[in-house]
């Protein structure tokens, strides 16, 4: 197999290797291991090279001070994002939304009827699904969709190199609604959006949250050839 092929074979394993983890093990990232990870992410394209992203990664003592915060102000209702989120679906994308969640809650056993078990199960996005460590994914709060476009391919490029170096992550919108008790923590001022969060470790496989693979559209429906 030539170079090239072996490269795309790469990616293509790369690629269908990453799903959102919600379970992980406790072991530690290493420090070197991250920062690779973020600085080959950092290559990631961005309209007129301005790279409009921060990412705040979190361990350690800080990381579970939130993990016992988060909850407890979600459950009081204290909650604040920076930027205006409906979260409403409409035709096949709510399809989609309620295929990813009745698949989710049938490998967890947790039935439709049983909301207080699945509401239970819905504040484990604010313990980081156990992760031993989060990112925060910030960008300059002057900004608007053509930068937050920008942020995701660098955050889609954090997550594949994730996936290459043998971790897991969960991409977070849940953690975006928490910026008023995010952002104090880690020192973040107006100046900045908090837009998500991605916990990430090493996948506990036994899990049965992990044994989750949604569903993908065909290539007919998001690909159109114009010749």
């Amino acid at each position: 197999m030539s170079t090239l092929g072996s490269l795309g074979e790469a990616f293509r394993h790369i690629t269908e290797g990453r799903r959102s983890i919600r379970a992980f093990k406790s072991d530690p990232v290493p420090v070197s291991v991250i920062e690779d990870i973020f600085l080959n992410a950092g290559r990631a394209p961005s309209n007129c090279n301005t790279q409009p992203w921060f990412a705040h990664v979190v361990t350690g003592d800080k990381l579970e001070k939130l993990r016992q915060e988060l909850p407890e102000k979600f459950i009081a209702g204290d909650m604040a994002a920076d930027y205006p989120y409906e979260g409403k679906y409409q035709g096949v994308y709510r399809d989609r939304q309620y295929a990813s969640a009745t698949a989710l809650y049938e490998a967890l056993h947790i039935p439709r009827e049983q909301k207080d078990q699945r509401q239970a199960w819905f504040l484990n996005n604010y313990r980081f699904f156990g992760a031993p460590a989060v990112c925060f994914f910030t960008m300059p709060s002057q900004f608007g969709l053509r930068e937050a476009c920008d942020l995701g391919m660098f955050a889609q490029s954090v997550m594949l190199g994730m996936t290459a170096n043998g971790l897991g992550s969960c991409p977070q919108t849940a953690l975006g609604f928490m910026a008023n008790a995010i952002k104090p923590q880690l020192g973040l001022g107006d100046d900045q959006m908090l837009l998500w969060g991605l916990s990430f470790g090493y996948p506990d496989w036994k899990d049965p949250a992990n044994q989750v693979c949604t569903d993908r559209a065909s290539l007919g429906s998001l690909l159109t050839m114009h010749q």
